[in-house]
């Protein structure tokens, strides 16, 4: 068993604090991603769990096993890190099986492993070249097979495809899913890209800078899905989603409704005349009034400021008072322009809201969403 255990772990230097009450539990072969943005702590825990870093305060665990004070040698990880790390004067395959060869493992075997490892990684015509005659993919496909070839009991990523361009990185992003679902192993990755968290992971756990965190580094666990559909503050709701949740600061109405310039939204109920609530709002489902009939539609007019045509769709950035809204368009006919003054829908049954004060989401929600 290959599970990860961190019980309530927290990392100083010093007086520095970086990671605060971390408690997640990874079982075995999940792929679990940490995001947040920089300084958060999530290449700090992932080198905790590597033992390229100790633990300050807590306990964690590998495979129910204490590791607190255990070597990394005698941990059963391998990482794969952001800079690829490879040694210049050595092949390809002296790369691959370099870890294998300072555990003695016996010379011809170490030459099978590496030639699997190369044939499952396309990797079989470059094993007599050196790193500097690699591409970047090429670089990182071996990062991953001297990873593989030792076939740990988990698998750490450091940010491993930063380095690389956008159509590489997502062919890169498939491949290290299929080796972990072929090698059925554990894996935590770290990423401060949220659309690479969203593509990846089995598991999310955002973690935010201890200047947001408050009691936890730890904001939230949970499928891509949960995350996207439910954030349980507002951090995460401004952070998951690509494009970005629109939040409005509002206030609660004597009737009950969240007033903000130029747009009333229905109110959660219970809460006194003159509290602050967040409304969040997701561009797909805020479109031009007249193009979708939304069950409980909000009409509001707003002017059109950026246009973003991705080709698949259209985001507009629509100006309401002091706030912009995204709206999104799956047709590319009769668009509007820049500086267009329109009126748009919102659906209200898929508002999102968070306390004025403490950012959590309102367990009262529109449309049954709490």
């Amino acid at each position: 068993m290959a599970s990860i255990a961190f019980e309530g772990v927290g990392k100083r230097y010093g007086e520095v604090e970086i990671l605060r009450a971390l408690d997640l539990a990874i079982p075995d072969r999940e792929f679990m991603v940490f995001v947040g943005p920089s300084g958060c702590g999530k290449s700090t825990a992932l080198r905790m769990i590597a033992g390229l870093e100790q633990v300050t305060d807590g306990r964690l665990a590998i495979g129910g096993r204490a590791v607190n004070d255990i070597a990394p040698k005698d941990r059963d990880v391998a990482m794969v890190f952001q800079n690829y790390a490879l040694y210049p004067h050595m092949s390809v395959a002296e790369n691959i099986g370099f870890g294998l060869k300072m555990r003695k493992v016996p010379k011809a075997e170490i030459e099978t492993r590496v030639r699997e490892v190369a044939k499952s990684l396309a990797l079989e015509p470059y094993l007599d070249r050196k790193p500097k005659a690699l591409s970047g993919g090429q670089r990182q496909r071996v990062a991953l097979g001297r990873a593989i070839v030792r076939n740990p009991s988990v698998f750490l990523f450091d940010e491993p495809l930063s380095n690389l361009d956008a159509k590489l990185r997502v062919g890169m992003r498939a491949e290290i899913i299929r080796l972990q679902r072929q090698l059925a192993t554990t894996a935590v990755y770290v990423t401060h890209d949220q659309t690479e968290a969203m593509t990846m992971g089995d598991r999310i756990a955002v973690l935010a800078p201890l200047a947001e965190a408050g009691k936890s580094t730890l904001m939230q666990v949970g499928t891509p899905l949960e995350l996207y559909d439910r954030p349980q503050n507002l951090f995460v709701a401004k952070f998951i989603g690509n494009p970005h949740m629109a939040v409005l600061e509002t206030t609660v109405t004597e009737d009950g409704t969240l007033a903000q310039p130029g747009l009333r939204l229905p109110g959660p109920g219970a809460l006194a005349a003159g509290s602050r609530v967040f409304a969040g709002i997701r561009p797909e489902d805020v479109r031009r009034a007249g193009d979708h009939a939304f069950a409980r539609p909000v009409t509001f007019t707003g002017t059109v400021e950026i246009l973003e045509t991705l080709g698949h769709e259209v985001i507009f950035h629509v100006r309401v008072g002091e706030d912009l809204i995204l709206a999104k368009a799956n047709d590319h006919h009769n668009l509007p322009r820049l500086g267009d003054r329109l009126d748009w829908t919102l659906n209200a049954d898929r508002l999102h809201l968070f306390d004025g004060a403490r950012h959590q989401r309102l367990a009262s929600q529109i449309g049954g969403r709490g």
